[in-house]
């Protein structure tokens, strides 16, 4: 679903050579685009349970497309997933490539599709590679705030998928995001060796990686120019990370398929902290494709779907099981006042007790951090934005937004 998995820049060659593609997957990757829109066509006139919408973060209008599934219903908290497209791809091309919708509708969960900002040339992306100064980590936030505000999300259940830039995306919010991201996959993706190097991941992360080893585009054995870490060093990397066992489960995916030109092993690295793990798909002689997907260009794997794969491995973790701390229940709650307010809010609990109060901007940066043993306390937010504000009283978080004009 896209031609390249980094932003263009012309001082850069080694990048610009990556959008010479061979005539022939040039050629199906238009036919694939063709099929995309016409089944869009179809499913707008009863896609009852599909919405487009869009926000501002930074001055910038950014649109998105939300899922909801038949059964879904408000007084149930249910998982939210981030489904995110490739370079060059948008949200729509992904809700049909990487398909998780026909899983929503019986498993029960919403699924978010955001768009990109578009580069120089007019491809869209996201910023996880370190040379843009988009803040796709705060408009991603963001967005989770606001479905959140509109429907019954469980905050234990917040997972983010991607296509290949996606795929790095859903890495960068692993690392500077974990306060409210659960579990990650990434397919085709990879990381930056840098934003590895800076990764701020809190709690160990469940991570997901499949990827072909004849990729083209994010190869599996790394991009040196761009420093795109080999995919055994990064897996091996979230492997350390979460203290599994070095050695893997490895199981042989059934060649069910005999006409795609690949096999598929999946690699399950057990036992890490809090229960942990790091899975990897390698799929021998797959391309920069999704498994499973409807449309079967070469190179991509039919011996398995990627979407079932992920969400099987999503729904086995919850955000609490490695931060220690669940959500409190509606019952146990805080005022805020005034919301929205020019810097001075005043928080108000039901009694007088010991609790720890974090105040999160909308990068995910801790802004305050402080104790308080009162039925209330005052805070001074001195800079425009959105922030979350934790409570934190045994073992027991709330948290509320509260937006500074």
């Amino acid at each position: 679903m896209e031609e390249i998995a980094m932003q263009p820049r012309t001082r850069n060659t080694a990048l610009l050579l990556l959008l010479n593609k061979p005539k022939e997957f040039t050629m199906k990757f238009r036919v694939l685009l063709t099929g995309c829109a016409m089944i869009a066509g179809v499913a707008s006139a009863s896609a009852q349970n599909t919405i487009d919408a869009s926000l501002t973060h930074d001055g910038l209008e950014r649109t998105y497309r939300l899922y909801i599934p038949a059964v879904y219903n408000a007084a149930t908290p249910v998982p939210l997933v981030l489904n995110l497209h490739g370079y060059g791809s948008n949200n729509l091309q992904q809700e049909f490539y990487g398909d998780f919708r026909a899983i929503a509708d019986t498993a029960n969960f919403i699924i978010v599709h955001p768009n990109g900002t578009e580069d120089p040339g007019g491809s869209q992306f996201w910023s996880s590679f370190g040379v843009s100064s988009i803040d796709d980590v705060g408009f991603l936030s963001a967005l989770i705030d606001k479905i959140q505000s509109e429907y019954s999300i469980d905050n234990n259940c917040i997972y983010s998928t991607g296509m290949s830039n996606g795929g790095f995306m859903s890495y960068e919010l692993a690392c500077q995001l974990s306060y409210r991201i659960a579990a990650i996959a990434s397919v085709t993706g990879s990381m930056v060796q840098s934003r590895f190097d800076n990764c701020n991941a809190t709690h160990p992360t469940p991570v997901m990686q499949i990827h072909g080893t004849a990729d083209p585009t994010v190869p599996y054995l790394g991009l040196p120019a761009q420093t795109f870490m080999p995919i055994e060093t990064l897996v091996n990397e979230w492997v350390a990370f979460n203290n599994c066992d070095p050695n893997p489960i490895v199981t042989q995916v059934p060649n069910t398929n005999l006409t795609d030109s690949c096999t598929a092993e999946l690699q399950v690295f057990e036992n890490g902290d809090d229960g942990a793990t790091v899975e990897h798909y390698k799929i021998t002689g797959g391309l920069h494709t999704w498994p499973g997907s409807i449309f079967q260009v070469v190179g991509t794997n039919q011996d398995f779907s990627a979407s079932q794969a992920i969400w099987k491995f999503f729904r086995k973790y919850k955000l609490d099981m490695f931060t220690g701390i669940s959500e409190a229940t509606e019952a146990k709650t805080f005022g805020v006042y005034p919301n929205p307010t020019t810097g001075m809010i005043a928080l108000q609990f039901g009694d007088a007790s010991e609790r720890m109060i974090t105040v999160t901007n909308a990068l995910g940066q801790k802004v305050l951090t402080q104790k308080s043993v009162n039925a209330s306390t005052q805070l001074n937010l001195a800079e425009r934005g959105v922030y979350a504000i934790s409570v934190l009283e045994r073992n027991q978080r709330i948290t509320k937004k509260v937006v500074v004009n």
